[in-house]
Formats: structure tokens, sequence, C-alpha cells
């Protein structure tokens, strides 16, 4: 049956795609819906979804970290894999290639594939050649068959390469550069030489390259959970060999799972401090395992499995003390470690300090797997009573307060109902905004320190100046000292 996936542009809606059977019938991409209705009556039309061809495209190339993790996409039908080093993994370059092949067949997605030097080169070769593998130092005897549609610039250019009698990339090769920059610019030149291999680029990979990975592939997929803890195992054993070579540990390990059918799981599990202890490491993997809401579904078996550690830091082996305890915070950091992963990162949290005079900003909560460095707590003064509460209100709550002089510390004030007739006070502690953050909408306080006359403690302020606002300053209660 023909069909079209059609969309809407500035001429109205447009033909986006074709499957065969309506290009058999002469259709053509980017022909309004209304030609080819008129040539093809009995079309059948459906919308296009960018979003999901996105999303299946993204899936692609997460199958094609099976076989390596440097992978990037090429426009928006195709995914390009750095393979270097990584081909004698599956017998050569051609077993890596029938592999793939074979895992992204599975996934119902057509497909052709090649593999050249560069990635322009492998780009031309899988679109517009025969070659499913450039030999090494061939891709310009290679590419010299290729037709001009291979450059893919805008369709003038083609269209003049052609009739000048330009059909071929060895036609183009054999004229000088810098007539071909002077005539059709210089972005043709530089992908002719990168088509050719004379030149190579650099790829972006999708996802950040882990500071030192293993891989292991099986030629029969696993489907028991034991045989694949056992391969996580060995898999964990391997990496932190390798990260007691450096003197590293590591703080997130991320494992991926790789199904023979091409779908992708991944767990990752992060340690409150630097960690290459593998019993930790497993521990800490099972609990997410068994924690997850869509658990992990082997389908038709996993082939593949990789741990990689995300972030690394400096890890030196521990004194062990005389009762046998090697870090007597250990036990706090695991149990901070077991939370992360039952309940979420950001649900766990510490607290730390930030470089900041306004006392909103003096602290922050961060995850607590998180490395924010904090700033030094402030130390008190020994027998001073504290400047800062220990309960804070947030935001500040609102009161009304009476003051003998206007820029004096209050009588009295009330606060939910109750009056307050105040002791003692000491102050003011003036703070001015941070206006680079807070804007200059932001206005002084003063800060005082009161005790009523029951004994109970406040850290109240006044926002605002007389001499600043017409408006008269209002008073709010911040904190409640112990």
């Amino acid at each position: 049956m023909p069909l079209a996936l059609i969309d809407r542009d500035r001429s109205g809606l447009q033909v986006m795609a074709l499957n065969a059977a309506a290009e058999n019938n002469g259709l053509r991409i980017g022909m309004t819906l209304a030609d080819a209705s008129a040539l093809l009556p009995e079309l059948k039309v459906a919308e296009a979804d960018p979003a999901a061809d996105s999303r299946l495209l993204l899936a692609v190339a997460g199958a094609c970290e099976s076989v390596s993790p440097l992978v990037a996409l090429d426009g928006a039908h195709g995914v390009l894999v750095d393979i270097t080093g990584c081909a004698h993994l599956f017998g050569g370059e051609e077993g890596l290639r029938v592999q793939l092949s074979r895992r992204l067949k599975a996934t119902g997605v057509k497909q052709r594939s090649a593999i050249a030097g560069t990635p322009d080169a492998a780009h031309a070769a899988v679109r517009f050649g025969r070659h499913a593998i450039v030999p090494t130092g061939r891709e310009a005897q290679v590419a010299r068959s290729l037709p001009v549609a291979a450059l893919e610039q805008p369709p003038e250019v083609t269209t003049a390469l052609i009739r000048a009698g330009l059909k071929t990339l060895g036609d183009l090769a054999d004229r000088p550069a810098h007539m071909l920059a002077a005539r059709f610019g210089a972005g043709l030149v530089t992908r002719l030489r990168r088509i050719t291999g004379q030149e190579d680029t650099r790829l972006t990979p999708l996802r950040p390259l882990p500071e030192c990975q293993v891989t292991k592939v099986f030629p029969e997929p696993m489907l028991e959970m034991p045989a694949i803890e056992g391969v996580l195992a060995d898999l964990a054993q391997d990496i932190c060999r390798m990260l007691a070579e450096r003197g590293q540990g590591g703080r997130c390990f991320e494992a991926g799972f790789f199904r023979s059918d091409g779908a992708v799981r991944r767990i990752a599990v992060e340690t409150a401090v630097a960690c290459r202890n593998v019993p930790t490491i497993l521990r800490l993997m099972r609990l997410k395992l068994e924690t997850l809401a869509d658990p992990l579904d082997p389908g038709f078996g996993f082939d593949a499995f990789r741990l990689g550690v995300q972030r690394v830091e400096p890890l030196t082996e521990h004194q062990v003390a005389l009762d046998g305890r090697v870090d007597r915070e250990a036990d706090v950091n695991a149990l901070i470690d077991r939370l992360v992963v039952r309940f979420g990162r950001g649900n766990v949290q510490r607290f730390v300090a930030r470089d900041s005079h306004d006392p909103r900003m003096s602290a922050a909560r961060v995850p607590a797997t998180s490395n924010a460095s904090s700033a030094p707590w402030p130390e008190p003064e020994p027998g001073a009573p504290p400047s800062r509460p220990l309960t804070v209100f947030i935001p500040p709550q609102h009161i009304e307060a009476l003051a003998e002089v206007p820029d004096g510390p209050p009588l009295r004030f009330r606060w939910r109902r109750v009056l307050h007739t105040v002791a003692r006070a000491e102050g003011p502690e003036r703070i001015a905004p941070e206006w680079w953050l807070d804007g200059k909408a932001a206005t002084t306080r003063d800060y005082y320190r009161v005790e009523d006359t029951l004994g109970h403690r406040f850290w109240i302020f006044r926002e605002g100046l007389f001499e600043e606002t017409d408006a008269r300053p209002r008073w709010f209660l911040h904190g409640l000292f112990a």
C-alpha cells in the first residue's frame, strides 16, 4: 500500500517521507499533498512525528553503545560510532559490523552500515557507495566513484557541478582545490577532503565518556538474574582493580545491560566517598535493582554488559586502627549510600557553607553524594551567645512591632496574636542586600536579637530604612534562639 508521511510548512501540507510502493509510483519527497494525491489517488497518508523519530534514533544510538561508548548522531537519520580499538573484540571489523547490524535488525529498524577511516568517509560510503568496509588508506580511491551528490551540497551547487561535467568525486579531485573553492565555496573543498580521508573530524558523543569502564560480550543471551549478577560481580572486580592501579576511587558507578533485541537499560549508584570496594558496589547495585519502579526485564536475554565509573577521586589506603576499625565514618557513609539508592539522590541532602555575609545565603543544601565544596563554617567565640538561631523561618514571618525611636529596637511586638514585651535587645546588625543576585529592588535589613519578659529569645529584623522609602518599614521574625 503506498504510504506518505506529511507535515505542514509555509506552503501547506508537504510530503516528508515515502515508502517504496509510493516511490515506485512516481512520488517524491517535497511534493505537496495535493500533487501527490492527484498523481496517486489511492495514496494513504499519515502525519509525521519528528519527536518520535528522534526518540527512535536515540534508542538506536543506545543500542550501538554495545560496541563502543563513542556514539554520536549523524543528522536526523544516522548514527556514527567510533570503533577505534574495538574491532578485535568482535572478530574484526566485519564481525563487528555483522553483530551490530543483527542487533539493530532485532529492533525492527531497516539499516545499512559501512566502516571507513573518517566519519565523513563512512557517511558517504553508507549512503552513496557500495563498499561495506573501506580499507584503511584507500578512502580517496573508493571515493572517486561516488557521485557529487555525496558532498550533500545545496541543490543549485550539485546541479552546477553536473552541468560542468563534474559528475563524480574523482572528477573534482582532479581539479585544483583553489579553483573549486573560488567557484563553489570553501565548504565544498573541506567536505571533499574529509570524504577522501585527507582530513579528519572528532565526534562529540551523546553521553559523557566514563573515566574508566569494562565490557563483557557473550555469544548467548543470559536470562537468569543469578548469572547476570555474577557477570556484574566480575565487572566490579575488574573496575576496582583498574581504580586501584590508578590510586583512585569511584563516586558514581553506572551499569549498562544490552538486550539482544536492541533495548538498553542503565542503572547508576553514587557513593558518599570515593570507593573501590567490590562488596559495597554490588550491595548498592542489588538495592538499586530491587527499588526500580520499572524492574529489569531480561526479555530475550542480555548479551552485553558494561560497568563504567563516571566520577573518580583520589583514594589512598587507610591505616587500620588498633580496634580493627578502618574508618569510624564508614558506617555513616554506608548508610548515606543506601538511603540515596532507596530514596533518590535529591531526597538525601547535606548542608554546605557559602561565603556570604547575608544569613539567607550563608548555607545551602546539596545532595549528600554531591562533590560540592563547602566554605569554612564560622567558629563562635568561646562563651559568646550564638549570633544566629537554630530555628529559621523561610520565609520570615511578618510581625507588628512598636519602637521607641524610628531606627531603634522594638519595645514590643505581636506574633501569632501574642503580644511580647521586649526586656533586652542587642543590635542592630545592618545587612545590605547582594544586589548583584537579588536585584536593585532588594532592601537593607537591620537585625536585632531580643529577649522578652518571659525569657524567650527572638531574631527579628526591620526591612528598609526610613530615609530610603516613603512607606513605613516592616518588621519580620526570622528565627528563634534555643
